[in-house]
């Protein structure tokens, strides 16, 4: 069978990215469309090599690859998303194979930066920041926002960084933001426990950023606490051995100084 040509791997390209941009995109259906894409690129550089010096075989495979990322995010693949990343490279820093810049390379930096954020890669977030230019870092919401939700988390500051979760700047943020949040729930959970016998369902949503009463008890399921209806109160398995009245939003504060000191500790 012939190698594509790169008119028919754009046309091609085209029909997969209107897929993927229509309101309830089938991702199941998208996946091997998308790799079909990678097979052709792969087969027209076997049959020219030539074509790898070419923009539009350039720009075309860059396309493709952003197309994955996205896809990755919708798909809630982390790995696959960070694969695709580098393989954006390239593209993004340095000499950017000498194309124009793209319209979706500062929503993917962003995103990407959000992901290292998640996973705590904290070292890894200020290398990619030395790379990105002064202006956007200051100006780009795509980058701001990462930038402002790490400074939050260095200063303990998990209020902030709840708050963020409804300012970002393009819906797919929200997915690496509900995996930060996860794991600051998760460490000011272990803390508050330690600290409290128990506490009223409102003051246990308020410390543990929870909308609604239903998510608050499915987490406190799957902790194992005791959950008293007719109480209104969640009592903690691991009790502390001199349980305190609660006090308010003075918990926030022992909180997240209690979770800093973690933080430093791992």
């Amino acid at each position: 069978m012939a190698a594509p040509t790169t008119q028919d791997l754009g046309r091609a390209y085209e029909n997969v990215r209107a897929a993927l941009n229509a309101p309830n995109p089938n991702l199941g259906a998208i996946k091997p469309q998308l790799s079909q894409l990678k097979v052709g690129l792969v087969q027209l550089a076997m049959q020219d090599g030539a074509v790898e010096r070419d923009r539009e075989y350039l720009a075309l495979k860059r396309s493709i690859a952003e197309l994955g990322a996205e896809l990755s995010i919708k798909a809630g693949e982390t790995e696959a998303f960070e694969r695709y990343l580098a393989q954006l490279e390239p593209f993004y820093f340095g000499g950017r194979m000498g194309l124009d810049e793209s319209k979706v390379m500062y929503p993917l930096i962003g995103l990407n930066l959000l992901r290292m954020l998640s996973e705590n890669l904290i070292a890894d977030f200020h290398t990619m920041l030395e790379r990105i230019d002064l202006k956007q870092l200051q100006t780009n919401p795509f980058i701001v926002h990462p930038v402002r939700l790490e400074r939050a988390l260095m200063e303990g500051s998990y209020k902030k960084v709840w708050q963020a979760r409804s300012e970002v700047p393009t819906p797919e943020y929200v997915f690496f933001m509900d995996i930060l949040m996860s794991t600051i729930r998760a460490e000011v959970a272990s803390c508050v426990e330690k600290s409290y016998s128990g506490l009223p369902f409102d003051d246990a949503k308020s410390v543990l950023f929870f909308s609604e009463l239903g998510d608050l008890l499915k987490f406190a399921q799957e902790r194992q606490w005791t959950v008293s209806p007719a109480e209104k109160r969640i009592t903690f398995q691991t009790a502390a051995e001199n349980p305190r009245t609660f006090q308010g939003e003075s918990i926030m504060g022992q909180v997240l100084t209690y979770a800093r000191e973690l933080e430093r500790i791992v």
